[in-house]
């Protein structure tokens, strides 16, 4: 354990360390440069670690502050890809989503799902128990069933009885979205990789006879007052991988003029429980558009989810719900909840994020030309694949889905090959032993448990699985590191201040929404963003980072300014 790096990238230390090396036109050539730090590109770097190449990755906000931190939050084969006969995605999806629970228990957790049916509805129980059926048969399990109105009713009290005929069982998986791209992240620089946040992709690099990729300009984007704020740094790799999700166009068209990224919004309300006790996840269709939508368990809290719109407003603003949105999904919990009298004064917090959907060139011209209104393809009937495209050494990976980002990162590398020199020959496409699917080294919960005995440490095996699957073995040193009241959980939710001191010590914690919002979810499960914690939070910011109370007012300031605009309802 003495070798591994339990802290993400010293930044100041590389960022002084690649000025210097560009200053004086003596910088290390790295193999791979991964623009964009969401479980797309942390994907993507940790398969090149795998493979032995030199790899860096920048993000020019905070890791997983995009897409990768506001999805719906669930692993899933993706029930709806049968039904539009995408038999491929569908059981590559139900693949991984098993490595995953495997791979990651604590951190990804298999969920039951209830299909609602009622009296004249499509699909019926006929035809959902086929698409269940092979569901299943695709993943290698057996895990749905027809459940009737009696049992379902015990198991959702609340539900409105009006037309009701039963729910069809099956099985998906929930995660902590942005904890697993921390997760992969960490696996990353513990193998030797780089990270750095807030750092900004400027330009491309590209040799001016043939146009070949060479690397990279960037600059610091903290907002810290600094005398190198604006310098660019020159970085030159072999290849640069553009993992930016639904900003890819704009870093692809430096070599190529094509337009292949449809922005669509999905946006989310976040409930107390004990306003709305859901103990599995509800998959009802909305009244007015027949659209499926998700009431479902996360973090102690009530998540319903989620919408489909086409996103128009500037990519580098974070994404915030519509007034629209909100009325949309409160007249869901409505019709399916009406006793529960669900208002807006219930909602903690909201959160939306931009999915990257692949479209053709020819469907990107229409949908420019042509009123909202219009006969272009509706953003529910939109395809989930990723792509990848290789233009001259700069390898872009947009699309797909959270569940598949391995498979994204494989195609990206192999698409990289005719640029690389392979210094791991057996790479990970070829290997066919277990290794080449692992994604996390753990140390087995047992031995975690015995230690926490012996430490007097008094938490359950299952609170302990859950701070392995988020920490692998950096758990223990967070139990040890901290005192006993630290450790109590916070609100209704189960994280506690041992992880915030964890994350702000040695997750690269920038600013306090890099804390409440991504290393952990307080800022979404905690009333008023997690305000009543503030007193608590300065104590640890002046200890591990120390900072002053200036620095704190000013971040203070800033999250909630972030928070009101993005994380909460619309202003009115």
């Amino acid at each position: 354990m003495d070798n591994v790096k339990h802290s993400f990238t010293d930044r100041k230390a590389l960022l002084n360390r690649l000025r210097d090396e560009s200053q004086h036109n003596n910088q290390q050539s790295w193999d791979v440069i991964v623009v964009g730090g969401g479980i797309v590109g942390a994907g993507i770097l940790q398969e090149a670690t795998k493979r032995g190449l030199t790899a860096l990755l920048i993000e020019q906000k905070d890791f997983a502050w995009g897409t990768s931190s506001r999805s719906s939050k669930m692993i899933h084969g993706g029930l709806r890809y049968i039904a539009q006969g995408d038999i491929k995605l569908t059981k590559q999806s139900l693949t991984e989503r098993e490595i995953l629970l495997q791979q990651a228990p604590g951190l990804i957790n298999r969920l039951g799902n209830y299909f609602v049916i009622r009296q004249k509805q499509f699909p019926g129980r006929f035809i959902m128990n086929t698409l269940l059926y092979l569901y299943d048969w695709l993943a290698g399990i057996k895990d749905h069933k027809f459940m009737p109105v009696k049992d379902l009713l015990e198991k959702f009290p609340n539900l409105t009885k009006n037309k009701l005929k039963g729910a069809c069982y099956y099985t998906d998986a929930v995660v902590d979205d942005a904890r697993l791209v921390l997760r992969v992240l960490q696996q990353s620089v513990e193998s030797g990789a780089n990270i750095l946040n807030y750092v900004k992709a400027t330009s491309l690099l590209k040799d001016p006879s043939t146009g070949r990729v060479l690397g990279i300009t960037i600059k610091e984007n903290t907002c810290a007052h600094t005398d190198n704020l604006n310098e660019e740094i020159t970085l030159t790799s072999s290849i640069v991988i553009n993992a930016t999700g639904a900003w890819a166009d704009k870093l692809r068209n430096e070599v190529i003029d094509e337009k292949r990224i449809r922005p669509l919004r999905g946006s989310h309300l976040v409930i107390a429980r004990d306003r709305l006790p859901v103990m599995d996840a509800l998959l009802v269709l909305h009244p007015t558009d027949k659209r499926p939508v998700f009431i479902y368990p996360w973090e102690g809290a009530t998540i319903i989810g989620t919408t489909d719109l086409d996103h128009h407003e500037n990519l580098d603003s974070e994404a915030s719900i519509s007034q629209h949105e909100v009325d949309y999904l409160l007249q869901l919990v409505s019709h399916s909840f009406p006793s529960a009298n669900i208002t807006t004064k219930d909602i903690i917090s909201t959160f939306s994020g931009v999915r990257p959907v692949i479209t053709s060139e020819q469907e990107y011209k229409t949908r420019s030309k042509v009123a909202k209104h219009s006969k272009a393809k509706k953003p529910s009937k939109e395809r989930r694949d990723h792509a990848v495209w290789a233009d001259n050494a700069l390898i872009t990976a947009s699309g797909g889905k959270l569940t598949t980002f391995r498979l994204t990162a494989t195609e990206a590398l192999n698409a990289a090959k005719p640029w690389l020199k392979m210094r791991n020959q057996h790479d990970t496409e070829h290997n066919k032993a277990i290794d080449s699917h692992r994604l996390f080294t753990n140390k087995p919960l047992t031995q975690l448990f015995s230690s926490a005995q012996r430490m007097k440490v008094k938490h359950s095996k299952a609170w302990l699985q859950r701070l392995l699957g988020r920490y692998g073995n950096n758990t223990a040193m967070i139990l040890t590191q901290t005192n006993e009241s630290e450790q109590l959980a916070l609100g209704q939710s189960q994280f506690c201040l041992a992880e915030c001191r964890w994350a702000i010590k040695h997750e690269a914690v920038i600013h306090l929404d890099d804390l409440l919002l991504r290393r952990t979810r307080l800022g979404l499960l905690l009333t008023n963003g997690g305000e009543a914690l503030f007193q608590q939070l300065a104590t640890i910011f002046y200890q591990e980072l120390g900072w002053d109370n200036a620095k704190w007012q000013d971040e203070v300031t800033r999250y909630k300014k972030i928070w009101r605009k993005s994380y909460y309802l619309p202003e009115t």
